[in-house]
């Protein structure tokens, strides 16, 4: 049964999917991506590096604790297309669209499974400690992954 969140990946080559598709078991490294956003301004492509999440059967990216502006997000809001580079292991440039999640139900039950994922003992990234009601005010973008990647 799907979740209101939940994005398919079966079309994805299964190594891609296997990739994306983590386990509160996986590692920092396998967490950071970049992402190649249009500037909302400029029109440009804007390049980040960025840890994804898989939460609720789907694919995130979130801004983190205290939920600062970021340009990445503004820019996703104004142009949702972008580029999903994995990059560690594996190599792959994957089209994507960028959703706003501002259901206030869906954000409190991602948002608790990305902070409980973070907490784990095995500190997959430098924030752990880290606290739900810290998260608040992240941006949160669902991302579905378009078509085929390029290599």
């Amino acid at each position: 049964m799907s979740t209101p969140g939940s994005t398919s990946l079966s079309h994805l080559p299964d190594h891609i999917r296997r990739a994306i598709e983590i386990t509160p078991a996986a590692g920092t490294s396998e967490r950071v991506i970049d992402i190649t956003t249009r500037g909302r301004r400029t029109g440009r492509a804007r390049r980040i590096e960025i840890f994804f999440y898989r939460a609720a059967g789907a694919t995130y990216l979130c801004s983190g604790a205290g939920g600062a502006a970021t340009d990445w997000h503004a820019n996703l809001l104004a142009d949702p297309r972008f580029t999903f580079h994995l990059k560690h292991g594996l190599r792959a440039d994957l089209p994507a669209r960028a959703t706003p999640v501002t259901d206030p139900a869906e954000r409190q039950s991602v948002l608790a499974e990305i902070v409980a994922d973070l907490n784990q003992l095995h500190d997959p990234g430098t924030i752990r400690p880290t606290r739900l009601e810290d998260w608040a005010q992240s941006r949160l973008m669902r991302i579905s992954l378009l078509g085929q990647a390029s290599s």
